[in-house]
């Protein structure tokens, strides 16, 4: 590993400033307007094979951006190769006489020290003579070097909340709430009126599962207004511990409500993916809890369903309003692009990153894949549409609260212990740096 290498690679990772969700004040179209017509830089003649490289097991988005980029370039093959074990592929593949021209990578890998070679290789994408259009990409969805080099293009991101099952709110004469006292008045008239639990989920201690789509991202706003807790959160001070308390206890008060039922949910759903969304499609759930990921399995599984097929119902994300004056987007890249610079067709590689780096095709490729476009417009895909203009202010990324990986995982385990019963929130909150034992 050469030492520019490792410089790179121990740079801490700079997310360009804050996140930002409202359509007009961040533009995509500073090069270009999203409206406008592809213009093609090179001979439409050209012919040449380029090959991506990832570890989704089929990828019928980016197959369709395939067929988009052969409108202007005809001659082009483009193939999507699914590797194995990727994380531990990906390295020898790119040393490979079959090297991929685009791979996927991951914000980890910048952390990981054995992922050099793979960083190595990435193209410096936010080189003006590409003229990639950078500025298409929201803000918070933007990872960028200290050195300013951008080498990794996101293509999907996630965020945290829950699927409402609009006809029931309908049904009911109720508005989806947008603060945390109309949710308490929304779950007690859903009881009311025969839904013993209103809100539902994965009980366990994944990012998937219902406490942390339910309470982190407010978790993550007490420490953003907090900063100085941040150290002694990641020093697993047992002092810190009390930064979990109001999340917490906005827990223990939905579960002694009877709001969220962890047994139920347990007894009634097996995983935080498969299991949630068939659970979801009953149809009797008014607000079903987990991820971006969970969501963007909805699309397959309506026809896999049953009671969804014989009475489908309209459903939409939300983040959930745990904050007095609202909820809060907790911005998650799911996937990023990094682009070979050692492919023998650099120009043609970098010139399809140039085409799909715009708002129409990534909103394409998310609406396809069912998951959040990195770029502003969210009405694309009904599902997320919710999130239009959704405050500046309340938006944000995980890298940008500077909270590292264990306290994730210290929260995860406080909020499932104290759902469970296992743990009062006192003793949650006084455990705090030895409550995660996986």
């Amino acid at each position: 590993m050469t030492t520019q290498t490792t410089g790179i690679i121990k740079k801490i990772l700079v997310l360009v400033s804050v996140i930002s969700l409202v359509p007009g004040l961040v533009s995509c179209g500073q090069k270009n307007d999203k409206n406008a017509e592809f213009i093609p830089r090179l001979s439409s003649d050209t012919t040449c094979r380029i090959k991506v490289a990832g570890s989704y097991s089929n990828f019928e988005s980016l197959e369709s951006e395939f067929e988009r980029f052969y409108e202007y370039y005809p001659n082009i093959t483009l193939n999507y190769v699914y590797l194995d074990d990727y994380d531990n592929t990906i390295d020898s593949a790119l040393m490979s006489d079959e090297a991929p021209d685009i791979y996927v990578t991951a914000s980890w890998m910048l952390d990981d020290d054995k992922m050099a070679p793979v960083l190595e290789n990435a193209e410096v994408l936010s080189d003006p003579a590409l003229d990639i259009d950078l500025d298409c990409i929201r803000k918070g969805a933007r990872w960028t070097l200290e050195n300013g080099d951008v080498i990794m293009l996101p293509i999907f991101t996630r965020s945290y909340g829950m699927l409402v099952n609009m006809d029931i709110f309908e049904k009911n004469g109720l508005k989806v709430p947008g603060n945390y006292s109309q949710l308490i008045e929304v779950c007690d008239k859903l009881k009311a009126a025969g839904y013993d639990t209103p809100i539902m989920g994965a009980n366990g201690t994944t990012v998937a599962g219902m406490y942390y789509s339910f309470a982190f991202p407010y978790f993550c706003d007490n420490v953003l207004s907090d900063p100085d807790s941040v150290e002694a959160l990641n020093s697993m001070d047992s002092s810190a511990g009390g930064m979990m308390r109001p999340a917490l206890e906005k827990i223990q008060t939905f579960v002694d409500s009877g709001y969220l039922d962890p047994a139920i949910c347990s007894e009634e759903i097996e995983d935080d993916y498969n299991a949630v969304i068939m659970r979801f499609f009953e149809g009797d759930v008014p607000m079903m809890l987990g991820s971006g990921d969970m969501v963007s399995g909805t699309q397959k599984r309506e026809s896999k369903s049953e009671a969804f097929l014989a009475k489908p119902f309209r459903y939409k994300f939300y983040v959930v309003p745990l904050g007095d004056d609202g909820g809060y987007f907790l911005d998650s890249v799911n996937l990023f692009f990094s682009v070979n610079k050692n492919s023998s067709n650099l120009d043609m590689t970098n010139e399809f990153i140039r085409f799909l780096t715009r708002e129409k095709e990534l909103g394409n490729m998310a609406v396809i894949k069912r998951l959040i476009t990195p770029a502003n417009d969210f009405s694309l895909d009904e599902v997320y549409s919710s999130l239009e203009g959704f405050p500046e202010e309340k938006a944000f990324s995980y890298k940008e609260t500077g909270l590292s990986d264990s306290v994730n995982k210290e929260f995860r385990a406080a909020a499932y212990k104290v759902a469970n019963g296992d743990m009062t929130v006192d003793e949650a909150v006084n455990a705090y740096g030895s409550l995660w034992d996986e």
